[in-house]
């Protein structure tokens, strides 16, 4: 599939085979999609001084995910792996030549397609406020309204730190990411932004590449701070547990399509490198990499306010399509057990409450029954007849750390098996 992606000042050509595509603006056309115009709007009703580069870098993004909205893998030969070229104007498109077949491996990696990125001239590059505004933030991070990013900014705020909070809007989470930027330090400064993305067909339901949106919206948010225009590096956390983000396949049947890696090592460390080949000085963290969700809740800085508002928090990956809990997928299982771990009440309501009952939709759930396959196969005949080749990445430092945080993380789902009964 191939895509254009540009301004609406660029020259669209009449006869291109391509999905058009306006970032920043509206489409204007029936047949061309559009991506990134209320993020535009915001930041620059904020006075925010972004880089040219971040700039260029959510451009790219913008162009990634409205792909990843465009294309569907069910038309894909495998049913699944999808094929791309985009063409996406850039402010700076001979620096960003240089590191297409770094994004684009990047990008196979996260959503498991084939990326091509052609880059051109013609890219927005806003022109920097009269008086901009450079907030007194020390650091930013990722506020997406899960439970993990809610411990993340309790802890930062105990640790003393200053973040500026940054949230991708998601249709069911925007009160929650509000409540939570109110409820932490005092009030937190918090920018919610939102990739808009729109094509003028039948949308992808994978939605794999938002999470390199919501990095992008952090990585620019942080280049907008007075401590990063003074010439200091900025920290831009994404927290995340361990065990989701490095979200080995619970067996050998399910692989990448049944996998995110939004916080996966692997995919950090390649997108660092492209910041950092950038000039940009962000460095990516997630302090939660080698802890458990369970570990996660009882060791959070601030147990009054985690008890106040982890209910409310979302963990769900189907959660967008009842706004409730289902309570079998993986997500689920990992926030269940979590509080189980925690020893603390569990009032959020899920779908299907009991996923012991002997069912299709509860205890035969393929979620439930990959669980309980992986959890058996390590009781068989340990963490390595089940883990296999996820450790094998130049990206992870600390690998008997990530072995034995993927075992207590088992080992957390597995009680909440026995709990329910699941056989």
């Amino acid at each position: 599939m191939k895509l254009l992606c540009a301004p609406d000042t660029f020259e669209f050509p009449d006869d291109d085979d391509a999905l058009q595509v306006v970032l920043y603006g509206q489409p204007r056309h029936l047949d061309r999609g559009s991506a990134g115009e209320a993020a535009k709007a915001e930041i620059l009703r904020q006075k925010l001084d972004a880089a040219s580069r971040a700039w260029d870098f959510l451009s790219i993004a913008l162009s990634v995910v409205t792909a990843d909205l465009a294309g569907l893998r069910s038309t894909s030969p495998d049913g699944w792996t999808r094929e791309f070229e985009l063409d996406i104007a850039v402010s700076d498109p001979v620096f960003w030549s240089t590191q297409a077949a770094a994004v684009e491996s990047a990008l196979a990696f996260l959503t498991t397609d084939r990326w091509r990125l052609n880059f051109m001239e013609g890219g927005m590059l806003p022109a920097p406020p009269r008086e901009p505004v450079r907030p007194d933030e020390d650091c930013v991070v990722l506020l997406s309204g899960g439970l993990d990013s809610l411990i993340g900014v309790i802890d930062r705020v105990d640790d003393g730190k200053k973040p500026l909070a940054v949230s991708q809007l998601v249709t069911g989470d925007s009160d929650k990411q509000l409540d939570f930027a109110r409820s932490v330090g005092g009030g937190l400064r918090h920018l919610q932004l939102n990739h808009n993305a729109y094509i003028p067909s039948l949308r992808e339901g994978s939605t794999r590449a938002r999470s390199f949106v919501f990095l992008a919206f952090g990585a620019l948010a942080a280049t907008t701070l007075a401590r990063y225009h003074d010439g200091d590096e900025v920290t831009l956390y994404i927290c995340e547990n361990g065990f989701i983000a490095m979200n080995p396949p619970l067996t050998g049947a399910r692989i990448g399509s049944l996998s995110t890696r939004t916080a996966h090592p692997a995919f950090l460390g390649q997108i660092q490198n492209i910041l950092e080949a950038a000039g940009l000085r962000v460095r990516i963290e997630n302090p939660y990499s080698l802890k458990t969700k369970g570990e996660m809740m009882t060791e959070c800085k601030d147990q009054t306010l985690l008890e106040e508002k982890a209910v409310s928090s979302t963990s769900c990956g189907r959660f967008a399509r009842k706004y409730k809990h289902c309570g079998r997928c993986v997500p689920c299982q990992v926030r269940r057990a979590a509080f189980l771990a925690w020893k603390k009440p569990d009032t959020t309501p899920y779908v299907y409450e009991d996923i012991g009952r002997d069912s299709s939709d509860y205890a035969g759930f393929d979620d439930i029954r990959s669980a309980a396959m992986a959890i058996a196969t390590v009781n068989n005949g340990g963490l390595e007849t089940w883990s296999g080749a996820t450790l094998t990445s130049p990206y992870i430092d600390d690998v008997p750390g990530m072995k034995d945080l993927l075992k207590r993380g088992l080992e957390e789902i597995e009680e909440l098996h026995k709990a329910y009964g699941v056989k």
